[in-house]
C-alpha cells in the first residue's frame, strides 16, 4: 500500500468513527423521550428486558454504551442483577443494525431502482438536506435531525473511503496471507477481540472487517471467527466501567463478558466442527458485506437462544466470580456512567429528585404533628430527613451542572434547569421543618403551651400549608397542570391566614391571655409556615413555567393567574375552606 492509499485509509477511518459517535449522539438528543419510556419497561420479565436492550441499544448504535448505562443502572440500585442480564442480551442483538446499514454500501446492480439503495446515491441528498436542517432551522428537534443525517453521511463517505484504500491490498500477497492465518478460528477470534478491544466498538470493528472485505481477500471462513472475536472484545468497555463499582455493577460487567465469552467459546467449536465435517463450500467464497451483516446477526441471535433459558445459571455463575468478599455494597445515587446517555441520567436525577421532594414534605408534616405531640423518636426521624434532603440537594446540583455541559435537547436542557431551582426549594422545606421542630423543643423544654384560641388558628393554617404541599409535590412528580394552578391561589390565602393570626395574636397579648415567651414561638412558627408555602409557590410556578416552555422568572406569569377568573374563584373556595372559625378575643 502506498503512502497515499494508507493517508486514505486513515482519513477513511477517522470520518467513519467520527460519522458514528455523532449520529449516535444526535440519535440519542433526538429520541430522549423514547429512551426514558425504554427505561420504564425495565421488568423483571424476560421479554422486556430483552426487548429494552434491543431497543436502546438501536437507538444509541452501541452496545458498549447500553451496557456501560446497565453497569451504571445496578450501581445506582435502579436495575437488579436479573434486569442486568436480559438487557445486556437484548443489547448485542440490537448492536448488529449498524451492519445492515453499512451493507447498503455494497450494492451493486444495473438495475437503477436497485442502485438507488446504495448510499452513494443518496447521501448527497441527506448531506444537503442536513445541513439547512443544522444551520438554518432554530428548532432544536430539527437540528439534532440534520445531525442525523450528517453523520450518516460522514459515516458512509468515510466507509467508502475505507473500502477504496483498500481494494489494492488483493494483489498483495502478505495481506492474502494474513487472512489465510485468520482461517484459523481462534487466531481470527483472537484478532477480532483485539481490534474491538482498541477501538471499544463492535459496529466500528464490524465495519471496518466490512471495508476490508471490499478486497474480495476476506472468505466466510475467515471472518465468523472474526466477527465472533468482536463480541469478546466489546466487553473491554463495560469491564473498565465497573472499576469502583459495587458488587453488583461488577457483577453486570461480568455478565457481558461471560456472555460472550461463553457464546463464542460454544458457538466456535460448533463451527469448527462443520467445518473440518461437513467442510462447506460457502467457507471458501469471498464475503460480502452483506454476508457479514448477516453473519453478525445469525451469531448473535444464537448466543441469546442459547443463553436466554439459562439467565438463572448466568446469574449465579457470576456470583461465583465475583463473591461478595469486601467490595463496596452501598448503591451510588447518581452515577457518573450514566453522563454519557444524558436523556437517561436526567430521568435518573428527576427520580431521585422526587425521593428527596417526599422526603422534604413528609418531614414537614411530621414537624407539624410534633408541634401537637413530641417525641424524641420523632425529633430524630425529622432531622435525619432534613439530612437526607440536604445529601440530595449536594449531590443532585453537582450532577446537574455536570449533565448541563453534555450534549443535550432543548427540552432536556430545560428540565435539568428546572430541576436545579425546584430542590432548593425542597431543601429549605425541610430547613423549616427542622426549624418547626426547634419551636416544639423549646416549647417542651419551658413547659409552654398555647392558648386554646391559638391551637385552633394553629391547625387551620397547617391543614391549609399540607394540601398546598401536596398540590406542589403532585404538580412536580406528575406535572400535573391543574395542581400547579391550584397553589398560588391557596398561597394567598395562606399569607392573609398568618396576617390575621398574627393581629389575633397581638390582641390575646394586650389581654395578658398569651405570654411573651410563647409568642415568640408563635411568631416564628407562623413564619415557617408561610415560607413553606411560598417555596410550594415557587415549585408550582416552576413547573407551570415548563409547560409554557419559559424558564424565565414566573412572576408575569402569576400576575396573569391572579386575574384570571379561575383565580379568583380557587381563592374564594380556599377562603371559605380555610376561614378561621373562632372568635377574636
Amino acid at each position: 500500500m502506498d503512502v497515499f492509499n494508507l493517508l486514505t485509509l486513515v482519513g477513511g477511518l477517522s470520518l467513519f468513527l467520527f460519522g458514528m459517535n455523532i449520529m449516535g449522539q444526535a440519535l440519542e438528543r433526538r429520541a430522549g423521550d423514547k429512551l426514558r419510556a425504554l427505561l420504564g419497561k425495565l421488568t423483571t420479565k424476560k421479554a422486556a428486558g430483552l426487548l429494552t436492550g434491543m431497543g436502546i441499544t438501536a437507538v444509541i448504535q452501541s452496545s458498549s454504551a447500553t451496557t456501560v448505562m446497565v453497569v451504571g443502572f445496578v450501581n445506582s440500585g435502579l436495575m437488579t442483577l436479573k434486569q442486568a442480564i436480559n438487557v445486556i442480551m437484548g443489547a448485542n442483538i440490537g448492536t448488529t443494525i449498524t451492519a445492515w446499514i453499512l451493507s447498503l454500501s455494497g450494492i451493486d446492480s444495473g438495475n437503477i431502482f436497485v442502485r438507488l439503495l446504495k448510499p452513494s446515491s443518496f447521501t448527497p441528498l441527506l448531506a444537503l438536506l442536513g445541513i439547512v436542517l443544522y444551520m438554518f432551522t432554530k428548532n432544536t428537534k430539527k437540528q439534532d435531525t440534520g445531525m442525523i443525517l450528517l453523520g450518516f453521511t460522514t459515516l458512509m463517505f468515510g466507509m467508502e473511503n475505507m473500502s477504496g484504500a483498500v481494494s489494492g491490498l488483493s494483489n498483495i500477497p502478505q495481506f492474502q496471507n494474513l487472512f489465510i492465518l485468520f482461517r484459523n478460528p481462534v487466531a481470527g477470534v483472537l484478532a477480532g477481540a483485539v481490534l474491538t478491544a482498541v477501538i471499544q466498538s463492535s459496529s466500528a470493528s464490524v465495519g471496518i472487517l466490512q471495508a476490508l472485505a471490499a478486497t474480495g481477500q476476506i472468505s466466510y471462513a475467515a471472518a465468523i471467527p472474526i466477527i465472533m472475536g468482536q463480541n469478546i472484545g466489546t466487553c473491554i468497555t463495560a469491564m473498565i466501567s465497573s472499576v469502583g463499582a459495587n458488587k453488583n455493577a461488577k457483577r453486570a460487567a461480568m455478565v457481558h463478558l461471560s456472555f460472550n465469552v461463553i457464546g463464542t467459546t460454544v458457538w466456535l467449536t460448533v463451527f469448527w466442527l462443520l467445518k473440518i465435517i461437513l467442510k462447506p463450500i460457502f467457507l471458501d467464497a469471498s464475503v460480502t458485506l452483506f454476508g457479514i451483516a448477516l453473519a453478525h446477526s445469525v451469531f448473535n441471535i444464537l448466543c441469546t437462544l442459547l443463553m436466554l433459558p439459562l439467565s438463572g445459571v448466568l446469574e449465579k455463575l457470576v456470583n461465583l466470580l465475583v463473591p461478595d468478599g469486601k467490595l463496596p455494597e452501598e448503591n451510588s445515587d447518581l452515577d457518573e456512567r450514566l453522563l454519557a446517555t444524558p436523556p437517561i441520567a436526567l430521568e435518573r436525577c428527576h427520580m431521585v429528585a422526587a425521593r428527596m421532594a417526599e422526603i422534604s414534605v413528609k418531614a414537614l408534616k411530621e414537624s407539624i404533628s410534633a408541634l401537637y405531640s413530641y417525641s424524641s423518636k420523632s425529633a430524630e426521624a425529622i432531622r435525619k430527613k432534613e439530612e437526607k434532603t440536604d445529601y440530595y440537594e449536594d449531590i443532585l446540583g453537582t450532577y446537574l451542572v455536570k449533565l448541563s455541559g453534555k450534549q443535550m435537547s432543548e427540552a432536556d436542557n430545560a428540565e435539568a434547569a428546572k430541576l436545579l431551582k425546584i430542590i432548593g426549594d425542597f431543601e429549605r422545606i425541610s430547613d423549616h421543618a427542622v426549624n418547626l421542630l426547634e419551636s416544639a423543643e423549646e416549647m417542651q423544654d419551658k413547659g409552654l403551651a398555647f392558648t386554646s384560641e391559638a391551637a385552633a388558628e394553629l391547625k387551620v393554617i397547617s391543614s391549609a400549608v399540607s394540601e398546598i404541599m401536596d398540590l406542589s409535590l403532585d404538580a412536580f412528580l406528575t406535572d400535573n397542570q391543574t395542581a400547579a394552578f391550584m397553589v398560588e391561589p391557596l398561597e394567598q390565602v395562606i399569607d392573609l391566614l398568618k396576617e390575621q393570626i398574627r393581629t389575633r395574636h397581638i390582641l390575646r397579648l394586650q389581654r395578658g391571655v398569651c405570654s411573651i415567651d410563647a409568642g415568640f414561638i408563635w411568631s416564628d412558627l407562623l413564619t415557617n409556615l408561610e415560607r413553606t408555602a411560598d417555596h410550594c409557590s415557587n415549585i408550582a410556578g416552576c413547573v407551570i413555567d415548563m409547560m409554557h416552555n419559559n424558564m424565565n422568572l414566573h412572576e408575569s406569569l402569576r400576575n396573569f393567574r391572579n386575574d384570571s377568573e379561575d383565580f379568583k374563584q380557587q381563592f374564594k373556595t380556599y377562603s371559605g375552606k380555610y376561614k378561621l372559625t373562632t372568635l377574636i378575643p
